[in-house]
């Protein structure tokens, strides 16, 4: 076990040097740089401000800067606001989209398997066809169209819910919607596919011979075994919420490190933007070397020593 967390480990260093490494190459390769504007400045100021910033040197020296401070955790001073460092805007803006990620995840599971339990335990029932059906809408509607469809009826026709900001519960609970309608079908499914697999399964139909109850052999076997194709999808679902949904903190103006991620992309702020891929790939492996160990506590068949 331990011998294979530290092959993850290296191997997870080396993906984010990857990620690193390419997205601050394509960011030099597109033409114009972070302080060209609409309204053109002086060459004589903006070369002053690009060699503030040393962006006025080669681009291998920009390169071996950059890692130098980033092996420090110190991603670099915002291009775009003035005063501020990158590390102080995903301190901003991760805990909101954390916050909002944590209650989407949560909806998905306590929906997404219970629907997916009741439609494989009823199949070809209409319990199982209106929950297919669900899964379907919930797959195939994509969350910025479920987000305006939300907003016009719940907010501005029936004003149920705020349309925009952030700080109270209500606030959580549209873009909560918009976010989880997509997992919860993901989660429904493979639940369904997965335990309709698992309880043709021989132990199953064993412990069905045995006398024990339904409910027993369902919730204490088949279950644990159901649930692992699920906690696959976990780890990349949870790392990409928790950085925050692009589209929908832009509808519902939700200062998360979502809409950092598309300002600072219009506003080629190249630091910003090498931050938040960077942190984004730094959850994104955590989470599936998280993934990976949680197989063992489900199902201890599988060994993590290759």
């Amino acid at each position: 076990m331990v011998k294979y967390i530290i092959k993850r480990v290296i191997s997870c260093i080396i993906t984010m040097w990857v990620v690193a490494t390419i997205t601050f190459l394509l960011m030099h390769a597109v033409p114009g740089g972070p302080f060209d504007r609409e309204k053109k400045i002086p060459p004589e100021i903006k070369k002053q401000i690009e060699a503030r910033y040393n962006l006025d040197k080669p681009l291998w020296w920009q390169y071996q800067d950059y890692f130098k401070h980033l092996l420090k955790g110190d991603f670099g001073p915002s291009f775009r606001y003035i005063g501020r460092s990158v590390n102080d805007l995903i301190k901003d803006g991760f805990p909101v989209s954390a916050q909002l990620g944590g209650v989407s995840v949560l909806v998905s599971l306590l929906i997404g398997i219970p629907f997916g339990i009741i439609s494989a335990l009823n199949q070809g029932k209409w319990q199982d066809n209106f929950v297919m059906f669900l899964a379907t809408i919930g797959i195939t509607i994509p969350s910025f169209v479920l987000a305006t469809l939300l907003l016009y009826f719940l907010s501005f026709k029936l004003g149920l819910f705020p349309s925009m900001r952030w700080g109270t519960a209500k606030h959580y609970v549209l873009p909560a919607i918009a976010l989880a309608a997509t997992p919860t079908a993901f989660v429904s499914r493979l639940t369904r596919s997965s335990l309709l697999d698992v309880i043709r399964q021989d132990y199953v139909r064993t412990a069905k011979a045995k006398g024990i109850p339904d409910k027993i052999v369902v919730y204490k076997h088949a279950l644990k075994n159901a649930v692992i194709p699920v906690i696959t999808y976990l780890g990349p679902l949870v790392a990409g919420i928790l950085t925050g949904s692009f589209v929908i903190e832009k509808i519902f103006t939700i200062p998360g490190m979502g809409r950092q991620f598309v300002e600072s992309i219009t506003n080629r702020d190249y630091t910003t933007i090498l931050g938040l891929t960077i942190f984004d790939s730094f959850l994104l492996v955590s989470f599936n070397l998280l993934v990976d160990i949680l197989y063992v506590v489900f199902d201890p068949r599988i060994k993590l020593d290759n």
